[in-house]
């Protein structure tokens, strides 16, 4: 289902996956580069309501608008502010989550709109091939509990150059309950996806195949998801 919502900076557009019995809404918003087309939002959106998460894939005004380039950051923050009504129009608690810019957005967010958690898809450490201008301290100040799915290979950032996170992929980190130490604190975990770049796309010299890469996504988001609550 397509919902056209009207923002101060313009019209944007939610897509609703509902799950029959949620739990949550999971609000995916795309980078500056691309759209709802991502692979990484699209294998969420077909995924997670399986699994009692409602997805609404969202389009910032300036995608709905046809522009070819992304406004400002405090831009992209009040489009998504404009759509939070929308998405708490359920009653249930909702994750803020997005891919790169998107993720940022998410981050900068989640504590002034009440956001449940975090998902940041290839989240932007720093501009490719300058580590110096470290974007960590969006991810740290999201304030709510965050998992950060990031490509082996992104040149935005490979995941040994974060900060210590609280779990990793593969481990029985993921706090168990809302009322867990490192869920009220906040903090992130990090899955990582081998060998994929900032897309998440893998080589063919990979020994994941895209579809096992997108597997590993979609597993770590479920895993996460279920650890809220």
């Amino acid at each position: 289902m397509i919902e056209i919502v009207e923002t101060d900076i313009g019209t944007a557009r939610l897509t609703w996956h509902r799950a029959q019995d949620a739990r949550f809404v999971l609000a995916l918003s795309h980078g500056a580069g691309g759209g709802i087309e991502a692979r990484d939002l699209q294998a969420l959106a077909r995924v997670l309501p399986g699994h009692g998460v409602t997805v609404a894939l969202v389009e910032q005004p300036w995608r709905v608008a046809g522009k070819k380039v992304a406004p400002a950051p405090k831009t992209l923050d009040a489009g998504w502010r404009g759509i939070w009504p929308a998405l708490t129009g359920m009653g249930l608690p909702v994750i803020a989550g997005g891919r790169s810019a998107g993720a940022r957005v998410a981050c900068r967010t989640a504590t002034e709109l009440g956001a449940r958690a975090v998902l940041a898809l290839s989240f932007p450490l720093h501009p490719p091939g300058k580590p110096e201008k470290s974007r960590a301290d969006e991810l740290l100040g999201a304030g709510v509990p965050t998992l950060v799915v990031q490509g082996g290979n992104d040149p935005f950032g490979r995941p040994e150059e974060f900060p210590e996170p609280l779990g990793s992929s593969g481990s029985s980190e993921f706090p168990e309950s809302p009322d867990s130490p490192e869920s009220s604190q906040g903090g992130f975990e990090l899955v990582e996806v081998p060998d994929a770049d900032h897309g998440l796309a893998v080589p063919k010299r990979s020994p994941l195949t895209q579809e096992e890469a997108l597997k590993v996504v979609t597993d770590g988001v479920v895993r996460w998801a279920v650890s809220l609550g």
